[in-house]
Order: C-alpha cells, then sequence, then structure tokens
C-alpha cells in the first residue's frame, strides 16, 4: 500500500476520533455517564490508528487507478467497524451484524436502521448516528476526487480545469471540500434553528441533510416538521445535496470562474422547476402541497424522508426520482440527471441521423459549447446497464430471502441509490431488525456497491479479470 493510500485511510481515523471526542464532551455535558468509557474506547482506538497510519515510513510512489478504488472499498469496510463500537457495547443483546449494519447504513448515507423505536436510544448515541452519516458523506466527496480519473471530463470541468489530480492538487480539492463541506452545515443548522425546529433535532438534521442521509433525531419526520412553512424550508436545504457541493463557491467567485461550471446545475434547477410545476398541476388539490415539495427534494437528493400522509400509489413516481439522483458531485446517489439528458439526447440524434442522414446532428448541451464525447455516451449507457443488473440481482436474492417481489424491488431501488425507505416509498414498516442474517448481509454488500460508482466495479474486473 502506497504511503498517500496510508495517509487517506488515516486522516478518517482520526476525523473520527474528533467525532468520538465530541461524543465524550457531549456525554459529560448531558450526565450521560454510563456512555462515557464507550467513547473514550473508540477515540483511544481510532486516534491510535490514524496516527499510526500517518506515521509509516512508506516511499511515494504513484497511485494507480486501480489500488485508488481498492482503497474507496476498503474504507466503506473497515471505518464502520469503528464506528459500530459505540452500538455494540451500548445496547444490551445486539448483535455484532445488527451493530455494524447499522454503521455501514449510516456512513454510505443510506438510513436504513436496525431501531424501530428512537426514544428508547439516547442522546449520545442518536448523535453518534448522525456523525456517522455527515463523515460517510464527507468520504464519498473525497472518494469523487480520489477517483475522478474514471469520469467524464464535462463533469470533471464542475470541479477544476484539471484532467487528472497529482497528490497536492487531490490535497487542495479536498481541503476545499471540508471546508465547504463544514460551512454549508452549519449554515443549514442555522436555518433550521431560525425556524424553531429544536437545537437537538437541527444539528442532526443539518448532518443528515447535507449528507443525503436517512437518520432522523426522532420516530417520526411529522413530530418535528408540524407546520407548512418548517416543511418548506427544511425542503430547500435538502437542495443543497442535489446541487454540486461547489455552486456556493462558485456564485462567491463567479468573474474568476466560466460558464461551464454552472452547466449542470442550469440543468438541475430546470429539471427542479418542471418537476414543481408537473407536480403543482397535477397533485396540488389533492394534497398539501408543502408536504408534496418535501417528498420531491427528499427524492431528488436521495435523503428519502418524508412525512406520514402521502399515498402510496405516487410511489412509483418518487422511486422515478431517486433513480435519477441529482449533481455529479453532490452527496446524492443516483444514475445522475446530466448522464441521462445526454444519453438521451444522443438517442435522439441517432434517430434523426438515419431519418435525413444528409443533416449533421452534434451531441451538444443546449446554452453551452460543451460537446459530449461518444466515450463519455458509452460510460452513461454502462451505468445503466450495470445498475438494472444490479437491480435485478439484489431483488432476486430479497425475494430469495422471503421478501415479496414488490417490496424486493423497492428496496432494491433504495439500497443502490443509498436513500432511506420511507411511506413515500411505501415500505415505512419494514423491520430491518427481524430480517436474516443473509438479508442483511445482502443488504450491506449492496449499499457499499451503491455508494461507490458502479462503473469502478468494471474498471476493478476489467483489471482482475480480463488482463492482457
Amino acid at each position: 500500500m502506497s504511503r498517500f493510500s496510508l495517509i487517506y485511510l488515516g486522516i478518517f481515523f482520526l476525523l473520527i476520533s474528533v467525532l468520538s471526542f465530541f461524543s465524550i464532551i457531549y456525554s459529560y455535558y448531558f450526565n450521560l455517564f454510563l456512555n462515557i468509557n464507550i467513547y473514550i474506547y473508540t477515540f483511544i482506538l481510532s486516534l491510535f490508528i490514524g496516527s499510526l497510519l500517518l506515521f509509516i515510513k512508506r516511499e511515494e510512489n504513484k497511485v494507480l487507478i486501480y489500488e485508488k478504488i481498492l482503497l474507496v472499498l476498503s474504507g466503506y469496510i473497515i471505518f464502520p467497524l469503528v464506528i459500530s463500537i459505540p452500538y455494540y457495547l451500548i445496547i444490551n443483546n445486539l448483535s455484532f451484524l445488527d451493530a455494524y449494519f447499522e454503521s455501514i447504513s449510516g456512513f454510505t448515507s443510506t438510513g436504513f436502521s436496525i431501531f424501530n423505536n428512537i426514544k428508547h436510544l439516547d442522546e449520545s448515541l442518536i448523535l453518534w448516528r448522525s456523525s456517522s452519516q455527515w463523515i460517510g458523506g464527507l468520504y464519498f466527496l473525497f472518494s469523487i476526487v480520489l477517483l475522478i480519473d474514471i469520469f467524464d471530463n464535462n463533469l470533471k470541468k464542475s470541479v477544476t480545469h484539471f484532467l487528472s489530480f497529482d497528490t497536492t492538487e487531490t490535497l487542495k480539492q479536498s481541503f476545499k471540500i471540508l471546508i465547504l463541506y463544514s460551512l454549508i452545515t452549519f449554515f443549514i443548522f442555522i436555518i433550521l434553528c431560525i425556524s424553531k425546529i429544536r437545537i437537538f433535532d437541527s444539528f442532526n438534521l443539518a448532518m443528515t441533510v447535507i449528507s443525503s442521509g436517512g437518520f432522523l433525531p426522532t420516530n417520526t419526520l411529522d413530530s418535528i416538521l408540524n407546520s407548512s412553512f418548517k416543511e418548506i424550508l427544511f425542503s430547500f436545504t435538502m437542495l443543497f445535496s442535489f446541487f454540486s457541493l461547489f455552486l456556493t463557491y462558485n456564485l462567491i467567485f463567479f468573474k474568476k470562474k466560466e460558464l461551464s461550471f454552472f452547466n449542470e446545475d442550469f440543468y438541475l434547477l430546470s429539471y427542479l422547476i418542471i418537476l414543481v410545476l408537473f407536480f403543482f398541476l397535477l397533485f396540488n388539490f389533492d394534497y398539501n402541497f408543502s408536504t408534496i415539495f418535501l417528498s420531491i427534494t427528499s427524492s431528488i437528493s436521495n435523503i428519502g424522508i418524508s412525512k406520514n400522509q402521502l399515498p402510496n400509489n405516487l410511489y412509483f413516481i418518487f422511486l422515478i426520482l431517486v433513480i435519477i439522483g441529482g449533481s455529479f458531485f453532490s452527496t446524492s446517489s443516483g444514475i445522475r440527471f446530466i448522464k441521462l439528458y445526454s444519453l438521451i439526447k444522443f438517442s435522439i440524434n441517432e434517430l434523426l441521423s438515419h431519418a435525413k442522414p444528409n443533416n449533421v446532428y452534434i451531441n451538444k448541451f443546449y446554452f453551452s459549447k460543451i460537446q459530449v464525447d461518444i466515450s463519455d455516451i458509452y460510460k452513461y449507457f454502462l451505468s445503466v446497464i450495470i445498475f438494472i443488473i444490479s437491480l435485478f440481482l439484489i431483488t432476486s436474492l430479497l425475494t430469495i430471502n422471503d421478501i415479496n417481489i414488490d417490496d424486493a424491488f423497492r428496496l432494491g431501488i433504495l439500497t443502490l441509490m443509498n436513500t432511506v425507505n420511507s411511506s413515500m416509498y411505501g415500505l415505512s414498516d419494514l423491520n430491518f431488525f427481524s430480517m436474516n442474517f443473509l438479508t442483511k448481509i445482502i443488504l450491506i454488500i449492496f449499499m457499499i456497491i451503491g455508494r461507490v460508482e458502479l462503473l469502478t466495479l468494471l474498471v476493478i474486473s476489467k483489471k482482475f479479470i480480463f488482463k492482457n
């Protein structure tokens, strides 16, 4: 393992130790003395491992893309092991698999929970759950920078003009991400506090929203968002997980930026406006539109949390929004809107070129000079194919394990898209705690597969299966 890989893992172990330290302080402040030793163990372990990795002497070799992919995958397996320690030691009669399932769900920002009643958890553990989402969202953004060589040049332009990152540029962009991520989290927290949501709930929800997670500090969202104003305000905060993390930064330093930096955000804004108008015209007379708007923003940002009064007959539409997802450089999952838009435009151009062969059709974005390269189209198409295969596989495995095919299909989509089950998908009554061993293992594997870009699996298979 290269020196860079050790530093990369070490930094996140140290971040976990920082979160453990805050949990210790919080437990002291609220007199939760029974939990303090557990967080101290977690703090010492993560601090020791992180420091050890940072100070191990290794040669500075060039990090190949295959090592980067394996590095990201190993992080999704290793870090939840440390995060699971408080669950396992604090909660009586909780198996290690259940503790690991909860930590994987948090770190991948999925939000599936083995706890049916959040009221049975003390506040320090609720805060720990939210923290696991926060650091998982940050890890996902760092991973995008680390694996940026896999993605197409057009999407890279939303981050930088560099086509490939050396160690210095990777660290520079990662530090920028950390600052932006932390500031936006604090900004969301302030907005929620202004809306008169309880400070503890605001803090936990801020970490949930910025990471596109699904953990709530209470059993239902209805008890927190008890007015239309709170619903609308909270809905707008979820858009931070829908648009690019760099959107705010690019707007502030607009004079130094080209319009190409805003290309994806422009299309996402148009997509959002069309969705809002569509739902407003069709469903505004039957349901509270503030609740519908909450469900729209929650689905497109792959958060998935919702209130309970939505009808089940809309779940298929919301699942489609989940599959589409948000920005390339956000904590949301999904296939991504810009990819699907490019595929549709390319397909239409291909059909028109056969109907009118004398005309030339260019795969170019409207209101932009950017052209989509044919190699990028192949990548987009491959991503869709891999998603379909993965969905068929997880649906089949869940069906074999005694989950009816309708629930298995919906749960498969939510797992691959790292979106929490809720009433708007008709799955709020799922009991993950009572699921058998094999079902939990399947969900753990596919939560990780969903969080790493599916295209990386093909790159790995090409390296180890299709050797030259």
